[in-house]
């Protein structure tokens, strides 16, 4: 017996009086539709039962059967059930009939001797429905309780900040869906620790694959992920899986999808909508049983304006979206990321851990971080690296953040760079000059250092401003 998952996580329930149909609509399901979690039933009178005893969320209803008819069940489950999708299907196309069905709360109609392929469409989409409908119930949950149900699956995330803890939530109530969680963010913010957060929360049997995309050609993209078969292409001399099949019954994870070349899209887009591939040298599809997660530092949105991102794909990805703060907006974590990685770095360089002075913090705080929570580690590695004495010295922060931005030039502090556009009445020199030194003082936390650096002049230029 296979351990594979069921899918949906609730139930399809199949009714109709005709076994025969019954089981050729059961192998259609589960082969081109991947949906597995089937329960059959061909008495009509049972259905209610099956629906109180069970976990169902779509039902496909023939409408006409001995005892009870579909219409009859249709009106009795929209009334008790009524977050179960009903789909109808009948053995002729009658307008009238459809338009009832509607009215009295279908989901969808099909004539029996519809295309196989709409029929699958149309069942997925009830499926992806309900799936959404259940998360967002578990999202609304989660927000509820303000607390987290397996804290344990972010425990690498070194964090005291609220917004990542409403981040952290939603990651919990999305992690067991079936649809792509896309994750963006600046380098360096945490994106494949949200990841594997993901892929831990959402109970897989298989395993967590990644897979860095950047400056993958089509062919490589394409062999990387699909594989290839013997003979596909010079060189081939054996068949290769590709990372889907590795990641089969697992998560597949896409770092950099920003990156991905028009034709790349366009295959992420089939894989993403249809659940299937080709491996390279083949016609024959085969279907894909892990789930997706992608990440980017790139702006999509830029990306999708210069015409550079396929709209299609990008709407298809935002099922799910995780944007994670830069560390500038996180500086509330800066005293635990410190701490954390001066013992990280005291241990894999076999030093004792170093004491910072309190100042050091304040400084840190000055400064934008463009390369984030991965500079500020590299910081601190150097650092400890020449560390002798007890006490840290600051020195070597100076020296890496040297002529660097600092926060207070960050081009999105505001005012397109001149802070002086929306004030009407100018202030004078003297005055602003006072704000100014008053402004340092409060961001340095009074380190008169730390202040004249972020003016840019000397400390005795400073202490001579303040004596006035």
């Amino acid at each position: 017996m296979s351990d594979k998952p069921l899918y949906p996580a609730f139930g399809v329930l199949l009714v109709d009086d005709e076994l025969p149909w019954l089981r050729r609509l059961s192998m259609t399901l589960e082969g081109p539709g991947g949906i597995t979690n089937l329960i059959q039933c061909s008495d009509s009178c049972q259905v209610m039962d099956i629906l109180a005893a069970k976990k169902i969320g779509v039902v496909l209803l023939d409408l006409t059967m001995p005892q009870q008819s579909g219409e009859q069940l249709l009106e009795q489950i929209t009334a008790e059930y009524p977050q179960i999708s009903v789909i109808i299907l009948s053995g002729m196309n009658q307008l009238e009939t459809a338009v009832r069905c509607m009215r009295l709360g279908a989901f969808d109609y099909f004539v029996k001797t519809v295309d196989e392929e709409r029929l699958v469409d149309g069942v997925r989409r009830a499926v992806r429905m309900v799936e959404l409908e259940h998360e967002n119930r578990a999202m609304q949950q989660h927000f509820f309780r303000d607390q987290l149900e397996s804290p344990e699956a972010f425990a690498p995330i070194i964090t005291d900040s609220p917004m990542l803890r409403r981040i952290f939530r939603y990651v919990e109530a999305v992690a067991p869906s079936q649809q792509p969680i896309l994750i963006t963010g600046e380098s360096g913010t945490g994106k494949e620790l949200i990841a594997r957060a993901v892929h831990q929360l959402s109970r897989r049997n298989g395993p967590l694959v990644s897979v860095n995309v950047a400056g993958l050609d089509d062919n490589h993209f394409s062999d990387t992920l699909f594989g290839h078969l013997r003979g596909a292409f010079t060189g081939a001399e054996t068949v290769r899986g590709g990372m889907v099949e590795r990641a089969a019954e697992g998560t597949l994870f896409l770092d950099e999808i920003g990156d991905l070349s028009s034709a790349s899209q366009v295959k992420l887009l089939r894989l993403l909508q249809e659940g299937e591939y080709y491996p390279l040298g083949s016609d024959q599809p085969k279907q894909m049983s892990a789930r997706v997660v992608v990440s980017t530092h790139q702006n999509l949105e830029s990306r999708l304006a210069a015409g550079e991102f396929r709209r299609d794909l990008y709407y298809r990805l935002l099922s799910h979206h995780v944007q994670l703060p830069p560390l500038r907006e996180r500086k509330e974590d800066l005293p635990l990321l410190l701490d954390h990685f001066l013992e990280k770095a005291a241990c894999q360089l076999g030093k004792k851990k170093p004491t910072p002075p309190p100042e050091l913090v304040v400084l840190l705080a000055t400064y934008g971080f463009p390369g984030n929570i991965r500079e500020l580690e590299a910081m601190v590695h150097d650092a400890v690296s020449l560390h002798e004495g007890r006490i840290m010295s600051m020195t070597s922060f100076i020296e890496r953040i040297g002529q660097a931005p600092l926060e207070s030039d960050q081009a999105d502090a505001g005012g397109g760079g001149n802070p002086f556009l929306a004030i009407g009445e100018l202030p004078t020199l003297r005055q602003t000059g006072q704000l100014l030194v008053e402004e340092a003082m409060r961001r340095a936390e009074g380190n008169q250092s730390i202040a004249a650096r972020l003016l840019g002049i000397s400390q005795p230029a400073l202490s001579k401003r303040l004596k006035k």
